[in-house]
């Protein structure tokens, strides 16, 4: 088993509506951004990873439970870890932080099935990825990343 992977990034005045509270669509932003430097740390960095695996990953979910508002110029801690493993589809489960503090601001997990580049039909994850992602695989995460695991491709 591994570790969350952990990125730090500050909620900036385009994420907030006008009370200056995070807007609730940013959040998939930010997810997006742990997503991205994740693969970096692979090796498998966006400009190349696709062509180089053959396939990408297209969202099927994405669930987020809010629980506390991020504002303004907040630094949050996000950590994404594999918390499900398919033949063609895995889970990456999220966590948001506030670094002061450590409230707990946001939890959810973000459902991906591998296609291929031509037919975008589902096809089985690449060896290079699985071992690539072990590093961050977490099974035993907690209950709400599990919600709606069973039916994964």
């Amino acid at each position: 088993m591994g570790t969350p992977f952990t990125i730090r990034e500050r909620v900036r005045w385009s994420d907030c509506d006008p009370a200056q509270i995070i807007y609730y669509g940013a959040y998939i932003r930010f997810f997006e951004i742990a997503e991205t430097e994740m693969y970096r740390t692979l090796g498998l960095p966006y400009a190349t990873a696709f062509q180089s695996l053959g396939c990408f990953p297209i969202r099927g979910t994405y669930h987020c439970e809010y629980r506390f508002p991020a504002r303004l110029d907040d630094l949050m801690e996000i950590a994404i870890w594999v918390s499900y493993w398919g033949e063609r589809s895995l889970t990456i489960s999220f966590r948001f932080n506030r670094v002061d503090g450590g409230e707990l601001l946001a939890e959810g997990y973000c459902k991906l099935v591998t296609v291929g580049l031509a037919d975008k039909r589902p096809v089985p994850i690449p060896d290079r990825l699985r071992e690539g992602l072990r590093a961050y695989t977490v099974i035993d995460a907690p209950a709400s990343a599990d919600v709606g695991e069973r039916g994964a491709v």
